[in-house]
């Protein structure tokens, strides 16, 4: 089932949660809406799902106007971050529950809710109560409850946030898994850069209450369209500057050359694991020098802050090997370069 929102609008008094959201999700994608606390994501997510009505705009599930329509009849499965297990329930009972509301028969139930759980790897549990579980088994729980009656669409709302970090992955990875191997439409809200990097089909960025951008994973972290998006998915360095005479001068670095463009202010998009450091800097076709103000230690990289000579200060991320001692110290003095092929321009105003 696809997914096309139409010039969604959602105010509540005077704040504008929502301001003209107009988003499209194939049949079998993974999309997921990306964005801080207070965006608007879950907002969206609710209005999808039939919890909120717009006050302007459309939202169609398989080429239908469901705009109006309840969520029980909009063939809508829903992972919440905090489960909504009942309590009382066994397992197998919750997982039966969106089947009985349907009205199917006891054998099929039986069946479908033990191929659910089979999906989820949770054979064997159906009599127990979600309070003998941990906290992923009782999101696989939710899981085989939102998937157990054949969705159309399937909505997570945040569906780790709950987690520890290592079973958060473990479950990311599933997750995927299964959404592929049932080939289910799915909307993702998350405020995770790294989780929305790992599972998605196609990132959709939100700020205050409009998508930002919407593309491939790869496409929304090398070529962002706009300041926001660089800035809140990874880490970036933001270098604003004038572009004449086909090159950016920036404190700190020999010209940028950038050709072919045109003139007029420009914000320059480098990710730290561009930036060469010490002897590696050399031969780069834009370099400066600069001092290291503080090293981080991040297991299989090192992260530095580097103050440039009268520039700007840069973060670099440089990768660790057992048999080589990190780049430099604090306080420390080196070359710092990039080459003009791994900048990405950010057009201003």
């Amino acid at each position: 089932m696809e997914l096309s929102v139409q010039g969604i609008v959602r105010r509540f008094g005077n704040v504008t949660a929502l301001g003209g959201v107009d988003l499209d999700v194939a049949e079998g994608e993974f999309l997921t809406i990306l964005g801080p606390s207070g965006s608007g994501k879950t907002t969206l997510l609710k209005t999808v799902a039939g919890f909120e009505i717009p006050d302007e705009g459309a939202v169609f599930l398989g080429g239908e106007d469901v705009t109006l329509a309840p969520p029980r009849k909009r063939d809508v499965g829903m992972v919440f971050q905090n489960y909504a297990l009942f309590p009382h329930m066994t397992v197998a009972r919750n997982v039966a529950f969106p089947l009985e509301m349907r009205g199917v028969r006891r054998e099929e139930i039986r069946r479908r809710v033990e191929e659910a759980l089979r999906l989820v790897e949770l054979q064997g549990f159906g009599e127990r109560l979600p309070r003998q579980l941990s906290g992923g088994q009782q999101q696989r729980v939710a899981l085989a409850r939102a998937v157990v009656f054949g969705p159309g669409l399937l909505l997570l709302d945040e569906p780790f946030g709950a987690l520890d970090r290592k079973l958060r992955e473990g479950l990311q990875l599933e997750v995927r898994r299964l959404q592929r191997r049932l080939r289910l439409t799915t909307l993702f809200i998350t405020h995770d850069q790294e989780e929305a990097l790992i599972m998605s089909d196609r990132i959709a960025v939100m700020d205050r209450g409009r998508i930002e951008q919407v593309g491939p994973p790869a496409e929304v972290y090398a070529r962002p369209a706009t300041r926001f998006v660089a800035d809140f998915l990874g880490e970036s360095n933001l270098l604003d500057g004038v572009l004449a005479d086909g090159a950016v001068r920036i404190g700190g670095f020999t010209p940028v050359p950038l050709p072919g463009l045109p003139p007029g202010p420009v914000t320059l998009l480098l990710r730290p694991e561009a930036l060469r450091l010490a002897e590696a800097a050399e031969a780069a076709p834009c370099r400066g020098r600069g001092r290291v103000i503080e090293t981080v230690f991040l297991g299989l990289s090192v992260k530095l802050r580097v103050q440039m000579e009268d520039g700007p200060e840069m973060l670099a991320r440089v990768p660790l090997r057992p048999s080589l001692p990190p780049p430099a110290q604090d306080g420390e003095w080196l070359a710092v370069g990039f080459a003009p092929e791994d900048v990405h321009v950010i057009p201003r105003g």
